[in-house]
């Protein structure tokens, strides 16, 4: 088939225009001939018979009249077994096998197979003479602990007779393991990958479900506080060194998903150096074997090209999908959004668009709603349910939550965890803001009781300021105790020592159980007769809890310390505030039923 052609008429940073001998797409792909290099490039706008394409490589070197060839195909992600494990670049290039070829400066224009060309053991699930539709499994193979199904390509929206189906066996990766026949009587080959375009969604499901089931990620003070559901979509903005890289590295290894797919999205190099060194030698809680076998990394950083950084995020959001279709749970981590965001405003400014606030596009809100929008809970047509929950990390400058980026985030995300730099600085981890941050999520723990234990926080939090003005010798002796109330839970229960191996992932049930025993301290009437009383009493309950928190709770010394915090409690308790007799009664309630 014949495709059109150009050449290049003008050239502006990483955007060239060219003038086409023939019909292009938007989104097409394109490739620049220069110094007998393929750079490869996308439409981003068609304007008469010239056309403005974005370059993913760099752009020394293309001069006026340089041919271009078109491919006729949209940028497109290549889906298939072999993908986990894998670390790539923006466009699917996978990293490891470009450095091993050409050393450890990345040549422009060289593009690798994108899938490991690998035999697979195929086990068939339909037979011939069997009627499919998109995405219906005609067999599976085995891919770490997963059964990697091998589907009817997304891009095929008839029913087809399946002709033939391979029998059980080994096979690579691009045999052909299946024909169906069209209505037509047309017969199409079938191998196990196939190409899917990346700026569209995948929709090959029955129907999209409500986010209801949480997302535990183990760090205490989302799952309780600030829950993500299953299918749901966060944000994690906070000012540079809070703490963004590493939370989103814990809820990798920690949260209880299937798979975790990371979008470095022009991220500073050093930060994907070192999430590539740690994630191979981290061991995955769940099958005692390396994380990186359920991990997809996605590197495009701040030193390469700016177009390829959003590729990248199209890139793992459409792998992310596809395992959904799977009935698979995907977390997505793209960090950060907020470099995807200068990079689509420095295109916009070389298209001389009408720019928008802080010279960001007028349509920010509308591409970054699209691509959270792709997060959710599906149902599959076989009945089986899967999703991929989005999470990303937002890197305003000077920690303003008012710039354009992350007001445009937080319209559509359904969970917001602001990193603050006072507490990041305090040393508090992880730095997230409880009196700041929101989630419109249900989580594990009781709505009421969360409730009363954030009104404690910020009654402690306006003492504390009320303190900042007045001293300590300026407060009553009941608001100095409400404070040391608000600090020991945020001492004890919202911070984790993530270096800890017991305290560094706690389970919900665990979750439950402790902030069910501090509620009985936090909630006390306690005869404290002064402030240098009340102020040792709990420091000296902190440290019991911390240990407490470090102490594995199927071992004796987590019951010894609870006993000697209970003890400790019982020689100064005197009552239980009115406002908490009816969630203790509640409570027990339920722990009699």
């Amino acid at each position: 088939m014949e495709h059109s052609k150009g050449k290049v008429v003008g050239v502006s940073g990483n955007m060239v225009t060219v003038e086409m001998d023939g019909d292009v797409l938007m989104n097409e792909v394109g490739y620049v001939l220069v110094e007998d290099r393929r750079l490869k490039s996308e439409v981003i706008r068609i304007r008469g018979s010239q056309a403005e394409l974005q370059v993913f490589e760099m752009t020394r070197g293309i001069g006026i009249g340089d041919p271009v060839d078109f491919t006729g195909e949209l940028l497109a992600v290549e889906l298939g077994p072999g993908l986990l494990c894998q670390i790539y670049d923006g466009l699917q290039n996978p990293l490891p096998e470009l450095a091993e070829e050409y050393g450890f400066f990345l040549q422009r224009g060289v593009y690798l197979d994108r899938l490991p060309n690998k035999e697979w053991d195929f086990t068939p699930a339909v037979k011939a003479g069997d009627t499919v539709t998109r995405a219906d499994t005609l067999g599976t193979v085995p891919e770490g602990i997963f059964k990697h199904r091998i589907m009817v390509p997304f891009n095929l929206y008839e029913a087809y007779k399946v002709k033939s189906i391979a029998k059980a066996g080994t096979y690579g990766l691009r045999d052909r393991i299946a024909e169906l026949e069209d209505s037509k009587g047309n017969t199409i080959p079938l191998s196990m990958v196939f190409d899917w375009p990346v700026k569209r969604a995948i929709d090959a499901y029955a129907e999209r479900l409500r986010p209801s089931k949480p997302m535990v990620t183990k760090i205490r003070i989302i799952d309780t506080f600030f829950p993500v559901s299953m299918g749901g979509t966060y944000c994690i903005p906070g000012p540079f060194g809070a703490g963004k890289t590493v939370l989103q590295q814990v809820t990798s290894r920690n949260a209880e998903v299937d798979i975790v797919i990371i979008a470095a999205c022009g991220e500073r190099a050093g930060e994907v150096v070192e999430t590539l060194r740690e994630f191979p030698e981290l061991i995955d809680p769940r099958t005692g074997k390396s994380l990186m076998e359920r991990t997809v990394i996605i590197c495009n950083t701040s030193s390469m090209p700016v177009a390829a950084r959003e590729a990248s995020v199209y890139t793992a959001v459409t792998i992310a999908e596809y395992y959904r279709q799977m009935s698979l749970n995907v977390l997505l981590l793209a960090d950060s959004t907020s470099r995807w965001a200068q990079a689509m405003r420095e295109m916009s400014g070389r298209l001389e668009e009408i720019p928008g606030e802080e010279a960001f596009p007028a349509y920010l809100e509308s591409v970054i709603a699209a691509f959270y929008e792709r997060a959710g809970i599906v149902r599959l047509k076989d009945g089986s349910v899967g999703s991929v929950t989005i999470g990303g990390t937002v890197s305003p400058a000077g920690g303003n939550f008012e710039e354009p980026v992350t007001q445009a985030t937080l319209k559509v995300v359904g969970a917001f965890h602001g990193l603050s730099r006072e507490r990041s600085e305090a040393r508090k981890y992880p730095a997230i803001h409880p009196l700041e941050s929101w989630s419109k999520y249900v989580g594990t723990y009781d709505q009421e009781k969360t409730e009363h234990a954030r009104k404690l926080l910020f009654r402690g939090n306006e003492i504390a300021q009320m303190m900042k003005v007045v001293g300590e010798e300026g407060t009553s002796l009941e608001d100095y105790i409400t404070y040391l109330k608000s600090d020991f839970l945020d001492s004890v229960y919202l911070q984790q020592d993530s270096f800890d191996p017991v305290d560094a992932a706690v389970s919900k049930e665990r979750q439950s159980y402790v902030l069910d025993f501090l509620f009985k301290i936090l909630f006390a009437k306690l005869d404290l007769p002064n402030k240098d009383e009340a102020r040792s009493f709990f420091y000296q309950m902190r440290q019991k809890a911390l240990d407490w928190n470090g102490t594995d709770q199927s071992s004796d010394t987590f019951q010894t310390i609870e006993n000697e915090i209970t003890g400790m409690l019982s020689e100064k308790q005197t009552g239980i505030e009115e406002e908490a007799q009816v969630l203790f009664q509640s409570s027990q309630g339920q722990n009699n039923a």
